[in-house]
C-alpha cells in the first residue's frame, strides 16, 4: 500500500488520537460506576470506526496495529498486547465485513465490532490461561458490547456529520 504524505500524516494524527483516548480511558475509574470487571468504553475504537469509513480498511488496520503495539509499549505491559491485538483484529475483520452491507448503519457496524472485540479478548484469555473458564464471562461482555458499540457508533456518526463538508469525507 502506497500512502501519500497527506494520508500518512492523517494516519499519524489518528494513531496519536487513538493512543491518547486509550490512555485517558485507562485513567477513568469506570469500575466505580459499573461494577463489572474488565469493562471499558472503547473510546479508542471511535478512531478505528472513523478510519475505516474515512480512509478505508488498509489504513484503518495500520492505525489499529500501531495503536495496539505502541499502547502496550507505553503501558509497559507486553502481555496486554496479545489481548489488544486479538480483540482489535477480530473487531476490524467483522467491521470490514459489516461495513460492506449497505443496509447496515455505522451503529450496527460498531456494535458488531464491539462484540467481536470482546470475543477476541476472551479468546486471548483462553489461550493465556489454557482453559475455557473465560468463556463463561462472554455473555456478560456481549451484552455490554451492545451499549459500548452503540456509543462508539454514535460518536463516529457525529464526527461524520461534523466533517461532511470537508474533503476527508468525500468518496
Amino acid at each position: 500500500m502506497r500512502l501519500t504524505t497527506k494520508q500518512l500524516t492523517l494516519c499519524g494524527v489518528l494513531t496519536t488520537l487513538a493512543l491518547a483516548l486509550s490512555v485517558m480511558e485507562n485513567q477513568i475509574p469506570l469500575g466505580l460506576a459499573i461494577p463489572i470487571p474488565g469493562i471499558k468504553l472503547g473510546l479508542a475504537n471511535i478512531v478505528t470506526v472513523f478510519a475505516l469509513y474515512a480512509l478505508g480498511p488498509g489504513q484503518a488496520l495500520l492505525i489499529l496495529l500501531a495503536r495496539c503495539v505502541l499502547g502496550a509499549v507505553f503501558a509497559g505491559n507486553m502481555n496486554a498486547m496479545l489481548f489488544s491485538l486479538l480483540g482489535g483484529f477480530s473487531a476490524m475483520a467483522v467491521m470490514i465485513g459489516l461495513s460492506r452491507l449497505r443496509r447496515l448503519s455505522v451503529y450496527g457496524v460498531s456494535v458488531g465490532g464491539a462484540a467481536a472485540h470482546n470475543c477476541g479478548q476472551v479468546a486471548a484469555a483462553v489461550l493465556t490461561l489454557g482453559n475455557g473458564a473465560p468463556l463463561y464471562y462472554l455473555p456478560v461482555l456481549l451484552v455490554v458490547s451492545l451499549f459500548t458499540g452503540a456509543l462508539t457508533g454514535l460518536v463516529a456518526s457525529c464526527l461524520f456529520r461534523a466533517l461532511s463538508h470537508t474533503d476527508l469525507m468525500k468518496g
